[in-house]
């Protein structure tokens, strides 16, 4: 064996992908520079649609307007059910 010393801490150092894996747990590889995935995950260059993309839509359900959306009727819901609270 070699006697030379690995300087293996900038590389345990480094954040880790979020990806989770089919097991349930994380990922355990380093991100690349400057994104939250692995090289495996979505990280590569070039990976995904390109900003902007339509075809890539499949449903609308996480646009902005449908969650802005979303909100107002949960807080609707909720001052009904403040109003029934008071009511009885």
């Amino acid at each position: 064996m070699s006697e030379h010393a690995r300087n293996t801490g900038p590389m345990l150092a480094s954040p880790r992908c979020g990806a989770r894996i089919r097991s349930g747990g994380s990922c355990r590889s380093p991100a690349v520079r400057g994104k939250k995935r692995c090289r495996m995950h979505g990280g590569a260059p070039e990976s995904g649609a390109p900003r902007g993309n339509q075809n890539a839509r499949k449903h609308g359900l996480f646009t902005r307007d449908a969650i802005a959306e979303r909100k107002q009727l949960q807080a609707l819901l909720g001052d009904a059910r403040k109003l029934l609270q008071e009511l009885k």
